[in-house]
């Protein structure tokens, strides 16, 4: 990625994401994100992008400076069209086809979509996303072949050589928790990795009820939803090998 400049990660203020953006800060000048105000239930998570970003800038002077315009689209349209339990008030579930009712259709396509759209006009021609097929729930848009065939689309309809950067695609939970240690070891601050970490565990979201009371040794959540099940595992491992 030498030759790439900028980027855009897609920025959501949970553990993955944060990980993608310190990834993002530790390769590229100058590096932008983007959120959507999709008509989520729990907007707590809209909350938790800010308090990220602030925590970063303060925390990362190196990263800070290369912080750089931070944008929100709202795409309510999406919440109109989906009927799902991060989108409507209904209670998790398994759906007849295999996929977890917490899938959105459409939703990174169309998030990979104008994030595109806003690179073009930004001059950045890396656009990263924190989706993984290795520890995740089925959904068919977090798939290599979906990003590499988006990463192909896009390139074409835009006239513009895009890369899709998906810095989690093929590790685990408790490999992304390490993977943020190491980058924050090697910010240039002293004690970075723990540093960053404790930042992840104490500002981003993840749980699907929008829980910020029950506070755990991997964060806040309820404890009961995937999310929370899937973050409080990989963070149990990944104490193992620290």
């Amino acid at each position: 990625m030498t030759h790439h400049r900028a980027a855009l990660v897609l920025f959501s203020g949970g553990q993955d994401s944060t990980t993608c953006l310190a990834h993002a800060l530790s390769r590229f000048e100058r590096v932008e994100t983007i959120g959507f105000d999709y008509g989520q239930r729990h907007h707590i998570e809209m909350q938790a992008r800010l308090r990220v970003l602030n925590e970063l800038r303060q925390q990362f002077p190196a990263w800070a400076s290369r912080l750089g315009e931070d944008h929100v689209l709202n795409l309510g349209v999406l919440g109109q069209v989906s009927e799902t339990s991060l989108t409507r008030d209904m209670a998790f579930q398994m759906e007849s086809t295999g996929l977890p009712n917490t899938f959105v259709p459409g939703r990174n396509l169309l998030f990979l979509t104008l994030a595109a759209a806003l690179a073009y006009r930004r001059d950045v021609s890396v656009i990263v996303t924190g989706v993984c097929e290795t520890d995740f729930s089925g959904y068919p848009d977090c798939r290599d072949d979906t990003m590499k065939a988006m990463q192909l689309a896009l390139s074409l309809g835009m006239d513009k050589r895009y890369l899709i950067d998906t810095p989690l695609m093929w590790i685990t939970k408790s490999e992304t928790w390490q993977l943020a240690h190491d980058l924050g070891e090697r910010s240039g601050v002293p004690n970075g990795g723990q540093r960053l970490v404790d930042l992840i565990v104490e500002h981003t979201h993840t749980c699907y009820s929008g829980d910020r009371e029950h506070r755990h040794d991997w964060g806040y959540g309820c404890g009961l939803c995937p999310a929370c099940e899937l973050r409080a595992k990989g963070f149990e491992h990944y104490r193992t090998l620290v």
